[in-house]
C-alpha cells in the first residue's frame, strides 16, 4: 500500500483521541471508586504514551532507512548518467582529445 506522508500524523491523531475517548467512556459507565478510576487512567495514560513512542520511533527508523534508499539510488542515478554522457560534472573525469577552444 503506497503512503502519502501523512499517515502517520493521522494514526497518532486517531490513536490519542481513542484513547481520550476510552477513557471518558470508562469514568461515565465504570461502578469504581475515585481512586480505583483513576489509577485505571493513569495505567491507559501510560500505556497510550508508551505506544505513541514506540509508534513514533519505528516510523523516525522507517523514515531514516527511506531517506537512505532515495539518496542511494539518486547517487547511482547520477553515477550512471555521467557515465552514459561522458560529463565534465561526473568524478575522476579526464577530457582526452577533442576540439580545441580558442578565444
Amino acid at each position: 500500500m503506497a503512503d502519502n506522508g501523512n499517515g502517520g500524523g493521522a494514526v497518532l491523531a486517531a490513536f490519542i483521541l481513542g484513547a481520550i475517548a476510552g477513557a471518558a467512556t470508562a469514568l461515565l459507565l465504570a461502578p469504581a471508586t475515585g481512586e480505583d478510576a483513576r489509577r485505571y487512567l493513569a495505567d491507559r495514560a501510560k500505556e497510550g504514551k508508551d505506544r505513541a513512542s514506540d509508534a513514533a520511533s519505528k516510523s523516525r527508523e522507517f523514515l531514516d532507512r527511506q531517506r537512505e534508499t532515495l539518496s542511494t539510488a539518486i547517487e547511482r542515478g547520477k553515477d550512471a548518467y555521467h557515465r552514459a554522457r561522458g560529463s565534465e560534472e561526473g568524478p575522476g573525469y579526464q577530457r582526452i582529445g577533442g576540439p580545441e577552444e580558442t578565444a
